[in-house]
């Protein structure tokens, strides 16, 4: 994706669930008027689920995510359903795609609880409609009657899932509300080895257009111009990347309010309290303890790349034990989680904030601590008080 589009994190994620042949893939190219989706009379053509970015009247952004069918069959067949349930974790609204000259199925009905369950909106479709004389007289409803290949009903389908859309949209701010208009804010951000070359990395990205949009004044400094810019700026907040937090506070001294990028991203997604809660349970780890470093997107790996380079250290060198680490990234996160002592995520930035709040849930129901890197780093800097002091009001 370019800088110039928005953030598969921050679009709605619509997801299309229903058995094979079903007409999935023929919907997705019937409601973005492209062929997006591979498309075959062969039953299982999707294997994997597959999202889109892209835009789609009147919704805006969104990504649009094809699963395979529920009712795949045999080991491998298992193995893709159980992908397809995993996609629920990040829907933020349900396609239920039903064949209308079978009506429904079992597979279906049981995903549909689940949605419910989740309390996902959705709507079913009944796709097909142009091989059927008349709709059935009994439909499980929010639904709406479509033919993907005639185009019948897609735009009033289109209609339908801008109306769910409303209800989506997020009020909250990343920044802009520990400050007002025309303060000034300065940003710390280190160039290393691990930084993306000729650009900043999201966050840092997303927290500047919401200072921006909300009338505040940006200075962006590498940590070795901390002090120099310090003397001849007040500013209303420093924000800095987790990495340097020990150095910049030191710099700091407490002159000015200070937290991290990580920080105000897990307020952003919802889930700022048990990660401060989770940064605790650094102080009682042991040589048994085994913890989960998880990251939500999958870049590549440089020498001193802070999820299995740095933090490692940070760790051995704060608790003095030899501690068992285990390492997912992307999509990937265990589905048992009882073998964790604690959970380190980074700060959600590639997750929207259904996943985040999702992969939050299954440790608390796993009674695992779950912290990220900011507030993780913060605590064994000594300094997680004093990054989240400037969050006290709004926490």
């Amino acid at each position: 994706m370019s800088l110039q589009n928005t953030p598969s994190s921050e679009r709605v994620h619509i997801s299309l669930f229903g058995n094979r042949n079903a007409g999935k893939s023929s919907l997705i190219n019937a409601l973005t008027g492209q062929d997006l989706a591979i498309v075959s009379e062969i039953k299982g053509t999707t294997t994997d689920p597959v999202q889109k970015a892209m835009e789609l009247l009147p919704l805006g952004p969104v990504v649009i995510i094809d699963t395979p069918g529920l009712n795949d069959t045999g080991e491998i067949g298992a193995l893709r359903v159980k992908k397809t349930y995993q996609v629920l974790n990040k829907t933020d609204i349900a396609l239920l795609v039903v064949d209308i000259n079978t009506g429904f199925q079992e597979a279906e009905l049981e995903i549909l609880e689940l949605i419910k369950e989740k309390e996902i909106p959705y709507l079913v479709v009944y796709n097909k409609s142009d091989l059927k004389d008349e709709a059935p007289k009994t439909l499980i409803n929010p639904s709406l009657v479509v033919s993907a290949k005639t185009g019948d009903g897609i735009e009033e389908l289109k209609n339908a899932l801008g109306a769910l859309a409303p209800a989506l949209e997020k009020d909250n701010v990343i920044a802009a509300d520990l400050v007002t208009p025309g303060d000034l804010v300065l940003l710390v951000v280190p160039i290393d080895s691990a930084a993306p070359k000729g650009r900043l990395i999201l966050p840092q990205q997303q927290t500047i257009r919401d200072l921006l949009d909300h009338g505040n004044l940006v200075t962006i400094v590498k940590e070795d111009a901390l002090e120099s810019a310090l003397t001849s700026q007040a500013p209303a907040l420093i924000i800095t990347d987790s990495q340097v937090f020990g150095t910049v506070s030191r710099i700091n001294n407490r002159r000015f309010p200070l937290t991290s990028f990580s920080i105000l991203f897990a307020r952003y997604k919802g889930d700022l309290e048990p990660l401060w809660e989770g940064a605790k349970a650094l102080d009682s780890l042991t040589a048994n303890s085994k913890i989960l470093i998880s990251e939500g997107c999958t870049h590549h790996r440089q020498c001193d790349d802070i999820g299995t380079v740095k933090l490692p250290r940070w760790l051995k060198e704060y608790t003095k034990e030899d501690l068992t680490l285990s390492f997912t990234s992307g999509s990937e996160f265990p589905q048992n989680l009882n073998e964790y002592d604690l959970i380190i995520h980074c700060g959600g930035c590639m997750l929207n904030e259904k996943e985040m709040k999702y992969r939050i849930a299954k440790a608390q129901a796993a009674n695992v601590p779950i912290t990220n890197y900011g507030m993780a780093i913060a605590q064994m800097k000594g300094i997680l008080a004093e990054s989240l002091a400037p969050l006290a009001k709004q926490k």
